[in-house]
């Protein structure tokens, strides 16, 4: 990674978490607990890379930062809603995420589980605030996109799906429907929402985005399923092998490791590749791309 991917990275990040200390109850308002695992759970770690997907995309236009933000932040909200409750023991049953103890473990069951509906709550509330100058048409669309991907054709159904699957073999075809909704679903929508910042970025672009970020996603959960085998529980913040030991079906499994592999760069490839029509206002979305294959968390 180029050393000037990496300042951007921290850049956003920063803004990222700046966004977030700002939009999230303070833990001090009633009920405390509640806001309080919210806090922790949202705050202070992870890869904040569906957050830069939205910066990047918002570099393809003039982008209304009151919308840009608001993407930002509701965003990661579902995100890290989706992480709290995959955690809880109906579901993964993990106790590590981004290098400290799960929701569930920190707090207990339920404050998990309604932390995790209130970070989902917040999103749209967050997302549906009055933004001035901005078209209503186009906030609409963000609203819905994002509502689509958090959903049962988005990651909720692809988590359904996970669930249904574990110690059950699964075609790659069949691995990738799962994926482009658990994963990707929610991929596209922080790319389509960056790009809907934009009101000069008309639907012809926006469709070139679509085609950047379904690759993409596959693309992401390929590497997650590599890097579960081979990095440790230190350096991924979450539990190594996780995957495995529940006898879950993955990229790895179907293919191999070295496979698994070719397979994710052709997907960045192709990623890349529809953002040939783009100029070097793209180049971020292009490294990110690169990144996601590259990094070792």
């Amino acid at each position: 990674m180029n050393d000037n991917l990496k300042t951007w990275q921290r850049n956003a990040a920063a803004q990222t978490e700046r966004i977030l200390q700002e939009r999230l109850p303070e833990s001090i308002a009633v009920p405390n607990k509640l806001h309080e695992a919210m806090r922790y759970c949202a705050l202070g770690g992870g890869k904040r890379l569906r957050p830069m997907l939205v910066w990047a995309a918002a570099e393809l236009g003039d982008s209304v930062q009151a919308a840009c933000e608001a993407a930002v932040a509701a965003v990661e909200c579902i995100h890290v809603y989706s992480l709290v409750h995959d955690d809880l023991p109906a579901m993964d049953n993990d106790s590590l995420r981004r290098g400290k103890p799960t929701c569930h473990i920190r707090f207990d069951e339920a404050t998990a589980l309604l932390a995790g509906d209130a970070l989902q709550t917040r999103a749209f509330e967050l997302l549906s605030r009055e933004l001035p100058d901005f078209p209503a048409e186009r906030q609409l669309r963000m609203i819905a996109a994002l509502a689509r991907a958090a959903g049962s054709l988005g990651m909720a159904g692809g988590q359904a799906i996970d669930l249904e699957h574990v110690g059950k073999n699964m075609t790659q075809k069949q691995l990738e429907q799962m994926h482009g909704l658990k994963t990707g679903a929610l991929i596209r929508a922080a790319v389509f929402l960056g790009g809907l910042s934009c009101p000069d970025l008309p639907d012809k672009y926006l469709d070139c985005l679509e085609r950047y970020a379904t690759p993409l996603g596959l693309a992401f959960q390929v590497i997650d399923d590599v890097l579960d085998c081979e990095a440790d529980t230190a350096t991924l913040g979450k539990t190594a092998g996780k995957d495995t030991e529940a006898d879950k079906p993955t990229y790895v499994k179907l293919l191999g490791l070295n496979e698994a592999r070719r397979y994710a760069e052709s997907l960045v490839k192709q990623s890349v590749g529809a953002l040939k029509n783009f100029d070097s206002r793209a180049d971020r979305l292009r490294e990110l791309a690169e990144f996601t294959v590259s990094r070792t968390y």
